[in-house]
Formats: structure tokens, C-alpha cells, sequence
């Protein structure tokens, strides 16, 4: 009795969490960010602990993972409502590589070592730092790296000015502009700054997509 109780329960408990995270959206695991990787290993634990102690009530377990689940999907809509929600949970792509040259004060900040920064590089084929044009360090810890075409002409990197009607501060300290510069960039499209939805910079020239092009 007690074998099919325990079989039960992994049945039961898989069945759950492939729903659950059909409902979540989630991506592949080198994908997760670290609010999504936090509430998979409390699932899977209280579903490990609930499989364990097969005489507790599954409604001690299911409850506390659908609690969970609304959370992670109200937290998912207020991230895509505020920018700057988004970025304290999730934080922000950083520029660890440019045109060759090592960000080595950012690499601090993340606290991303030399050794896993040479790692990636071997990873990627790459024996030497003059052949990465740049390399971003994403959300999810991931490092992605361009590197330079065959005649290593330099393809500007683009920098996201403006994005869902937020202006990147960061991004204009670091190509030297200011938030003057950008609306005035955004006032001769006759549009206002929450009216864009994506603008970046890139070889001295501004791009920008607004939020209205986006439902035409």
C-alpha cells in the first residue's frame, strides 16, 4: 500500500508540474533567470519532501506550489509593466567585452571571475581577446560573444537607449549622451519618450520603433 502511495504521488506531482510550468512559460535551463531558477528548486523540494513523507495531506504541498506559481506569474506582469521592477529581479545585460578590451571594473560589480571569462572564450574557439569585437553578459549568467568578421572591420555595438518608454541611464553615461539628447531625438519624431517602445544607438545614429508601429 504504502509503494502505490508513493507511486501515486510521482505521478501525481509530474503530471502537476508539467502543467504548472506549461503555464509559467519557462525556458530551457540555461534560460532561467534567478527569480525562475529560485521557485523551481522550491518546487521541486516541497515535491521531493511531499513524495518522502507520503502520510502528509498532498494539500500541503499543492497549495504552497500554486502559491508560488501566482506569485511567479504576478511577478512576470508587473515586470512588463515597470522597467524598473524588471530590472531588480532580473537585472540587466552588461557589457563585459568591447572592441578587445576587458570591462574589468564590471567583471568586479558581477562578481564573474577572469577564469570564467577565459573559460567561455575556450568554449567558443576564441584563443585570443583581440578577436571578440564584444561580449554581453546576460540576465542568466549566459556570456555571449561576437566576434569579428574575417577582415575585423568593426561593426558598432548597438545601444539600447530607450526601452517600453524607459531611458537607459547607463547606456548614455557609457556612449557619453544625456537624457536631453534623447528627447530632443524622440521630439523630432513627434513622439514622446513613453511612446517608444525600443530605441538603440548605433554608429552614430539613433533608431527607434514606437509603440504604435508595433500594433498597425
Amino acid at each position: 500500500m504504502e509503494l502505490l502511495n508513493v507511486l501515486f504521488r510521482t505521478l501525481l506531482f509530474y503530471l502537476v508540474i508539467l502543467v504548472i510550468y506549461r503555464i509559467m512559460g519557462k525556458r530551457e535551463l540555461g534560460q532561467l533567470s534567478i527569480q525562475d531558477f529560485a521557485v523551481s528548486i522550491l518546487i521541486a523540494e516541497m515535491v521531493a519532501i511531499s513524495i518522502e513523507n507520503s502520510k502528509d495531506p498532498l494539500v500541503l504541498t499543492i497549495l504552497p506550489i500554486i502559491l508560488l506559481v501566482i506569485l511567479e506569474l504576478l511577478s512576470a506582469y508587473i515586470a512588463m509593466k515597470f522597467n524598473g521592477f524588471r530590472k531588480f529581479m532580473e537585472g540587466k545585460p552588461v557589457l563585459i567585452i568591447n572592441k578587445g578590451i576587458v570591462n574589468f571594473k564590471e567583471m568586479v560589480r558581477q562578481r564573474y571571475t577572469l577564469d570564467d571569462l577565459l573559460l567561455e572564450l575556450r568554449s567558443n574557439g576564441i584563443k585570443n581577446l583581440k578577436d571578440v569585437e564584444y561580449a554581453v553578459l546576460e540576465n542568466n549568467g549566459r556570456l555571449n560573444i561576437f566576434k569579428y568578421n574575417f577582415l575585423k572591420i568593426s561593426s558598432e555595438n548597438p545601444f539600447p537607449i530607450i526601452i517600453d518608454g524607459k531611458i537607459e541611464k547607463s547606456t548614455l553615461k557609457y556612449i557619453n549622451k544625456s537624457e536631453e539628447w534623447v528627447r530632443e531625438l524622440v521630439s523630432k519624431e513627434n513622439m514622446e519618450v513613453s511612446d517608444v517602445f525600443y530605441a538603440f544607438y548605433k554608429n552614430n545614429k539613433a533608431y527607434i520603433i514606437s509603440k504604435d508601429s508595433l500594433n498597425r
